[in-house]
């Protein structure tokens, strides 16, 4: 069979497409999961989103595909109902299967959609299944993880388990498959791997857990090796780790940048994201190690520097330092200083704008990124599906907007006791815009053609909204945020 799969256009406000193009790690998995003999093909809409209707048309037109199917986070849940309509104009024949986060912790958004088949959980061994009995028209009850229409009803299948990675039964990704071109990060073609999948942990904002349950599960390392070689023998010279939670075995993970050294993969460039705990606690051996690996960014999960904040999102325990076993207080200056001491640049994960904060502990937030951080990556709560937060927030009656295309992080849709949602996001993106030009010289050293001949679109793109009256100081910064949200709106507008 034909099967073309589609991964959303919809991009995060942290991740402009100018500078970063990730490719969707998951849809390259499962074209490499399905029996061989089928033709799959994998576009990621995000390098298209001025032309997501032409390409999509086209790739129709070339394809003929008999199945399509798409992976959807929340915030990208109208732009999918959009194509998921374009699809079935163009294609009307063709099985239609969505998968992701947002379907398979939301099914019942999906069910009044025009969809035929709905992928809970992990997807390469539920996909396989599916295709095999569409192929010869056989029974679907016996497919875990699976939904599917039976005459005007939904039929919800168990669940599936969360493979044990171990067994060798999920294979390397397809990357040939994919159709599309220009993966990049900050000027380097960029691909994604994988050495573990899932957490222990049980943060309150987290998708996670809610959809794999608390668990924690391996690739060999010989595995490992043979994707980053993959992504590198197909253009990649930044590797991004999109592991839940990689550090949840620091000596693993010391063992793994021993691995990449021993393979000669430590040319490349390394991108991970780390507890600070694990940092903080190991980082006089680990640090350097990761150095000599390759790492060159590390996003730290700090979440807050407040200790009530860490309660409330339930972050406590993995930004917590310890020394002889004993609690030492907060992990994350330990950890920063780690990295930095070796070279190695912090994307600074926050998030402010829960429920108890003030003007001015989301200040003492924002001053803490000025200061300690190369890359804000500072993030509003967000009632994503299912999570504990979403619960919270429900009870206390703070969310103010149900808009779910604006679930994308950055744009604040709850309230706290004591401010506004908007007023929230008006802080942080005053503050941030600023951040963000502090990296720049950095960037430069590594790569100054692409900041000599990117830079202007990509101040562009960081003070939108702006103006020349705003830039002397004649206007006011909330008439800048009002024109920044119209042009967001706008963004938004893919299909």
């Amino acid at each position: 069979m034909n099967i073309l799969l589609l991964s959303m256009p919809d991009s995060f406000e942290h991740m402009p497409s100018l500078a970063i193009r990730m490719p969707n790690g998951g849809l390259s998995s499962i074209a490499g999961n399905v029996d061989p003999h089928h033709r799959v093909a994998v576009a990621d809409l995000i390098l298209v989103q001025q032309h997501v209707r032409e390409t999509v048309t086209r790739l129709i037109r070339d394809l003929h595909p008999e199945v399509v199917g798409l992976s959807i986070m929340t915030f990208q849940r109208r732009t999918a109902a959009r194509i998921i309509e374009l699809v079935r104009s163009l294609q009307p024949g063709a099985k239609i299967v969505v998968g992701g986060y947002d379907p398979s912790l939301a099914p019942e958004a999906y069910e009044p959609m025009r969809v035929d088949y709905l992928v809970r959980g992990e997807g390469e061994v539920t996909f396989r299944e599916l295709l095999r009995a569409v192929e010869r028209a056989g029974n679907l009850e016996d497919i875990c993880g699976l939904s599917y229409r039976s005459g005007d009803q939904w039929v919800h299948n168990p669940p599936r388990p969360p493979h044990r990675l171990e067994s060798g039964e999920i294979a390397l990704p397809r990357r040939d498959a994919r159709v599309l071109k220009g993966y990049t990060f900050l000027g380097r073609q960029v691909d994604v791997i994988e050495t573990s999948r899932g957490c222990t942990y049980d943060c309150s904002f987290c998708s996670i857990i809610e959809m794999r349950g608390r668990n924690f599960f391996t690739y060999s390392f010989d595995r490992v090796m043979a994707d980053i070689r993959d992504a590198h023998d197909h253009g990649a010279r930044t590797i991004f780790l999109v592991d839940d939670n990689i550090m949840l075995n620091v000596r693993r993970f010391e063992a793994l940048c021993e691995a990449i050294i021993a393979a000669g993969l430590n040319h490349l460039d390394y991108f991970v994201q780390a507890m600070t705990s694990s940092i903080a606690n190991h980082g006089e051996s680990l640090a350097p190690l990761m150095k000599q690996a390759g790492f060159r960014y590390v996003f730290l999960g700090i979440e807050n520097i407040l200790e009530g904040d860490l309660e409330f999102l339930h972050a406590s325990a993995k930004n917590t330092a310890r020394s002889d076993g004993h609690k030492t207080g907060n992990a994350t200056l330990q950890a920063i200083d780690y990295l930095h001491r070796h070279h190695m640049f912090v994307v600074g994960g926050l998030i402010v704008g829960n429920p108890g904060d003030t003007r001015e502990s989301i200040e003492a937030n924002l001053e803490f990124a000025r200061r300690y951080v190369d890359w804000p990556y500072i993030q509003h709560p967000t009632p994503y599906p299912r999570t504990p937060m979403t619960r919270e927030f429900r009870e206390q009656g703070l969310i103010q907007n149900e808009r779910f295309e604006e679930y994308d992080g950055t744009t604040a849709v709850v309230r706290t006791r004591h401010l506004p949602a908007e007023e929230v996001e008006f802080l942080r993106w005053k503050a941030e815009r600023w951040m963000k030009t502090h990296h720049v010289p950095a960037v430069f050293r590594h790569d100054p053609w692409f900041v000599l001949t990117h830079t202007p679109k990509m101040l562009a793109h960081t003070f939108r909204g702006s103006s020349i009256r705003s830039t002397l100081g004649l206007e006011d910064e909330r008439k800048v945020f009002e024109r920044y949200k119209a042009i967001r709106n706008k963004e938004r507008e893919y299909v």
